[in-house]
């Protein structure tokens, strides 16, 4: 599978990621490994639908407009995106988190076959779930 974690989450986050998904022939990049820093949301995600096969971790909401949202949809990409708590935790917890849940959302994208959007909580707990998300 391959991974890409867009601009609003940090690229050495996508290489560590990178490094832990290689033994389960995983790919994890950051959006500016594979696009200009000032790409829009919607030219990256037109892109990644045309080469197929992606599936997006963003802290992003989603919510620059009906043109983005309908972007995502139309692309079939299926989408993790950080819950609003994310934005309030320092980097070595946000770091610590996302490699928490990693097997979890690698055990969700390999059980959706198309699109689909989640939420992904920060809470962790006993029985990790995530939440549906609308486009």
């Amino acid at each position: 599978m391959k991974f890409l974690l867009d601009n609003n989450l940090p690229a050495p986050l996508a290489r560590a990621l990178n490094e832990l998904s290689l033994p389960h022939d995983h790919t994890v990049i950051h959006l500016t490994d594979k696009f200009a820093q000032n790409t829009s949301d919607i030219t990256w995600i037109q892109a990644l639908h045309q080469e197929g096969g992606w599936i997006v971790i963003s802290q992003d909401k989603f919510n620059k407009g009906d043109l983005e949202k309908r972007a995502i949809r139309e692309a079939g990409l299926l989408v993790f995106c950080l819950a609003k708590h994310w934005n309030r935790e320092t980097y070595w917890n946000k770091a610590h988190n996302l490699v928490r849940w990693w097997p979890k959302i690698i055990q969700q994208s390999e059980l959706i076959s198309g699109s689909g959007a989640f939420r992904v909580p920060w809470k962790y707990g006993h029985a990790p779930k995530f939440e549906p998300v609308q486009f």
